[in-house]
């Protein structure tokens, strides 16, 4: 690093000229260089002391006394974004914060449990199921949480699940709908359109379906899933009139009314036109003298009563 060292200099040096007359008094070269008397006859030489440590460059280019360095303002674009940078990274920190409490605080934790759409379960049996998430905070338990507990719940197909603050979890149960009954020895079976076994009941009359031929064997068989799929487009005020469901084939499905009319379906291509189609056939006035046997929609768009 270069020195910083300002130069010295040596006090002047007098020497005798080897021509210079000795004496006191003043030569014409004094006189005429305005030098006081006797200063004349010497030579006034002055050496520069150098500090050792000082560059070439110093010597060239010595330092200007008193430099001024210009500073220049910064813009005022680039202020503005740093001042919304650290707003918003300020704004994030904050959220970060609020989010990490509120997901591992213990005042969110799962006190209640509210249960709501079940008939063929209890919301007892749900909120046994779902003890485990007792004490969890409420922003930790997610629907696949709940559904992973209620899996052991047969009856159930779906549920929603909501959070409430400060501690209660409602859960909206959706459950499976039974279309049929299956007799077995001397109980009858109530199963949906995918044959699942929902529960069990000794009245058939106390369940408004409408039996299924051929016994539990049946179920899982394609006749079962054909009549089961016929049973499971009807509206439940048309489910709650049949006696009984059968199908020589997956084309020839039939229905029994309660009243001993029969219904000839088909196979279960288009059962949601041929539903409405039924239930508007029902909803004809009837003419007590020609009295209708059977309703066949097995060709929706032209239905056939005799």
């Amino acid at each position: 690093m270069p020195s910083s060292r300002r130069p010295t200099y040596a006090p002047a040096k007098r020497t005798k000229r080897p021509d210079a007359p000795s004496g006191n008094g003043t030569d014409a070269g004094a006189q005429s260089s305005g030098m006081p008397g006797g200063a004349g006859n010497d030579v006034i030489t002055a050496s520069r002391s150098i500090p050792d440590q000082a560059s070439p460059q110093q010597l060239k280019e010595p330092k200007a006394a008193g430099a001024t360095v210009l500073a220049f303002p910064e813009p005022k674009g680039r202020r503005r974004r740093k001042k919304v940078l650290l707003a918003v990274g300020t704004v994030l920190v904050l959220v970060a914060g609020l989010l990490a409490a509120a997901v591992y605080s213990p005042m969110l934790a799962m006190q209640t449990i509210s249960v709501t759409g079940t008939r063929l379960v209890t919301p007892a049996q749900v909120q046994a199921a779902l003890e485990p998430l007792r004490g969890k905070p409420l922003p930790q338990i997610s629907d696949d949480d709940v559904r992973g507990l209620l899996g052991s719940l047969i009856q159930v197909k779906s549920v929603s699940v909501e959070a409430r603050p400060p501690s209660t979890l409602a859960v909206a149960v959706h459950e499976r709908v039974p279309v049929a009954l299956v007799k077995q020895g001397e109980q009858y079976q109530l199963v949906d359109v995918d044959g699942i076994q929902l529960a069990t009941t000794d009245d058939p009359a106390s369940a408004s379906l409408p039996v299924i031929d051929g016994g539990a064997g049946a179920i899982g068989q394609d006749l079962f899933r054909a009549t089961a799929a016929v049973l499971g487009a009807l509206p439940a005020d048309v489910l709650a009139k049949l006696s009984n469901a059968s199908a020589q084939s997956v084309d020839a499905v039939e229905l029994k009314l309660v009243d001993g009319q029969t219904i000839v379906w088909g196979n279960a291509s288009e059962k949601e036109l041929k539903a409405k189609v039924l239930a508007a056939l029902l909803k004809a006035p009837a003419d007590p003298k020609n009295p209708v046997r059977v309703y066949d929609v097995s060709v929706p768009r032209h239905p056939v009563t005799r």
